[in-house]
């Protein structure tokens, strides 16, 4: 999916992380926003800024397990303009881990091509 918008029209929840951004402060705004049920967008452009994010969502993980929240990470482009330039940033779209989703290996019970091997017995 692709955003195309200006950079000052952000979704609210949205974090726009530099690559001079701190990722343990980037990480607490996430950790804190995930806590409230909140799910957060961070976006970044550039490699810099990209790394910096990584680094605050992993950060921002060591915070939440301990609390017994499991998040996850789903990235995505977002076409943006900066200064009337049109720019590709990462967006990574941050929510708690819902394990509703995850299926019941031993319902595939036969299907050997369908289960990787370090999931069979």
């Amino acid at each position: 999916m692709q955003y195309q918008m200006n950079s000052e029209q952000l979704v609210p929840g949205c974090l726009k992380v530099s690559s001079k951004s701190n990722p343990a402060s980037v990480a607490g705004a996430i950790a804190g926003m995930i806590k409230d049920g909140r799910t957060v967008d961070i976006q970044s452009v550039g490699a810099g800024a990209v790394n910096q994010a990584v680094k605050a969502i992993a950060i921002s993980r060591g915070f939440l397990s301990p609390v017994g929240i499991e998040i996850v990470c789903i990235p995505s482009f977002a076409d943006i303009v900066i200064d009337g330039e049109y720019r590709t940033a990462i967006r990574f779209s941050v929510e708690p881990r819902s394990l509703a989703g995850i299926v019941d290996l031993s319902a595939l019970e036969g299907e050997s091509d369908i289960i990787p091997d370090s999931y069979q017995e």
